[in-house]
Order: structure tokens, then sequence, then C-alpha cells
């Protein structure tokens, strides 16, 4: 919204509750819920993009929860662009919605949407990315981004669940600790969005596709871990575990929450084994040459930047360890010229 608005855009965001940051910035809010179909679509009136950025993470739930959110909720915000001829959405998706657990290692937009999954989370995601592509057509023009572990100042998700389980002496390494993954930087996502949307108003052959988004220069997945724990003044991650033990021991736990019908996250699964244990980056050649995306800010920079954040996490930490309820986040934000 920053990056809008620093361009001089006007800005609406549909959010569950109001932001006093929000307001302080000039945005627009309006209060609603993506599961709230005629709040999603009033939302919509009189915008000429929308940046569909809402969802349920996680890798524990239920189903149906994810399935309201991420899947009838896109389908509302798609509802509200054709009620008020909104003309270009862009969607965030996720690149875990074309992985099934097996090492990814350079692959391109190409790579099929798997046939069996690990967690709701990729599953709902890719449902959604595919009724967004197919929603495309000549006066509708849209596109998904798929950007890769989002990090950087301000994040309550990735970097305070990592510190918070680092603190409470929960982490362990998963595999060999050779294995390579993509990031972003956050201001490099939030980018992304822009260019996406201007892409979109200017090359209408794009509409429909879908685009992984990263720093462009995978890194190895544990030193990287090690690094941010060094920022915040822990030490490395010390105890291993085989991917294969971690594997089984995540199919365990899952099978005994869902017997024991425990609602709080197991503290590993097989997505979560997975995920920590093999290697998964992308290609990003397709956003350079279709939304001439470039990451402006370099992973060095974008560590600098976190370090003199992390101060803040203290008071995170705390609540780090839960999931955010159900379309928590600002939701389906508009953007006028």
């Amino acid at each position: 919204m920053e990056q809008h608005l620093a361009r001089g855009d006007r800005v609406r965001a549909l959010v569950r509750r109001e932001d006093p940051a929000l307001r302080d910035l000039g945005v627009e809010q309006r209060l609603g819920d993506l599961r709230d179909a005629e709040a999603v679509r009033a939302a919509c009136s009189g915008v000429e993009v929308v940046q569909h950025v809402a969802g349920l993470a996680g890798i524990w739930g239920p189903w149906r929860d994810y399935f309201a959110v991420n899947v009838r909720g896109t389908e509302n915000v798609l509802s509200g662009c054709m009620r008020h001829g909104v003309g270009r959405l862009v969607f965030t998706s996720s690149p875990s919605v074309t992985f099934d657990g097996r090492p990814q290692e350079g692959i391109n937009e190409s790579a099929p949407y798997p046939s069996r999954w690990l967690c709701h989370y990729p599953h709902s995601k890719a449902l959604a990315e595919q009724i967004v592509r197919a929603a495309a057509n000549n006066s509708f023009r849209t596109c998904s981004l798929r950007p890769h572990l989002i990090w950087g100042p301000r994040d309550q998700h990735l970097i305070p669940r990592l510190l918070a389980r680092a603190r409470r002496g929960q982490l362990r390494r998963i595999g060999d600790g050779t294995n390579r993954i993509d990031m972003v930087y956050v201001e490099n996502a939030a980018a992304a969005q822009l260019l996406a949307a201007d892409a979109l108003d200017a090359r209408p052959e794009i509409s429909g596709r879908a685009y992984f988004i990263s720093q462009g220069e995978p890194v190895n997945c544990w030193q990287w871990i090690d690094e941010i724990l060094d920022l915040a003044g822990l030490p490395p991650v010390a105890r291993s575990l085989s991917l294969r033990t971690a594997y089984a021991l995540g199919a365990t736990l899952e099978a005994v929450h869902t017997v024991l019908r425990i609602r709080s996250e197991p503290r590993m699964t097989r997505f979560l084994a997975a995920q920590l244990g093999v290697s998964h980056y992308f290609s990003i050649a397709r956003a350079q040459a279709d939304l001439h995306y470039r990451p402006r800010v370099p992973t060095v920079e974008g560590m600098k930047r976190l370090a003199a954040s992390l101060s803040i996490y203290d008071c995170l930490s705390g609540c780090a360890a839960q999931e955010l309820p159900p379309a928590a986040q600002p939701s389906a934000p508009g953007v006028t010229r």
C-alpha cells in the first residue's frame, strides 16, 4: 500500500477491523470479511485494480476454514470485480501450489499442480489460483503472483514464529542441511504487485498467467536460519532430524491430533518436514520478462534492515506460535489513479 500511495494512487482496503496505521497513511478502510460476499462486492465499487493479498495461511486447521477463506473468498472477490467492472486483478498465490514434497530446483511456471497435497493451505490456494486464471478475458485481466517466504521488518508471521521456537529450544535441523530455498524481501514482493498491475494494463497477452516471485538467488535454508538467529542474539540450530524421521513424526502427530481432535498445530507435520528438508527454488525468468521484475532490495541489504528491526519481536514472540484467524489480514485492497 505504501508503494501505491508513494506514486499517487488512492487506496481502499477491506479490513476486519479498523487499522490506525492505515488511517494515518490516508487509506480508505471498509470493514468486512472475505467470507462476506456483499461486503467484498461493495469494496470493489469504483476501483480500477484489485490486489487480492488476503488469505488463511498456516499448515494446520480444518479444510472448511481454508476453503471458506481462500476459495470462496476469492470467488467473492471475482464476483465483486465483475459486478463493478474492475478491469484488473492481481491475486497473491503461493509457490506451494506446485509442491508435493519432492525437491524443486529451478522449476518454472510450467510445473503442474500436484495430485496429492500435504496440507490444506496449498490445496486451497491452488484451487483459488485456477479460478482466478480461468476468469481472465478480454475485459477482465488477471494474473497470479507466487511470492515465496516473504520476510523483512514488521513481519508478524515467519520471523516471529522462528524466533519463538528458537527461544523455546524447539528448532531442529531437518535433513542434511544442504537444501536450498527461495525467499523474497517484503518490499520486493510489494513492488511485484505494482509491476503486475501495470503490466496487465499495458500487455493484455499476459492475462491469466502465474509468476514465481523471489530474490532470484536461492540460499541454503539452514545457513539463512542461523543468520537470522544470530541477528537476534540466539545460537545456531544445534540439533537435527533426518528428513525421513521428521516426515514420519509429522505423519504420526497429524494422525494423533486428528483422532483426538486437538486444535493446536502439531510441532511437526509432513508439509513442514518437506519444506524444511528438501530444496525448493524457482525461476523468475517469466516475471523478469513480462513484469520487468527485479529484486530492487538485495538480500544483504534486506538482512541489514531486518537486523535493525528485530527489537520489535520481543513483544511479538508471545503470540507468534498462533495463526491469525481467517481473513484477519487486509483483504482485496482497491486502487484508483
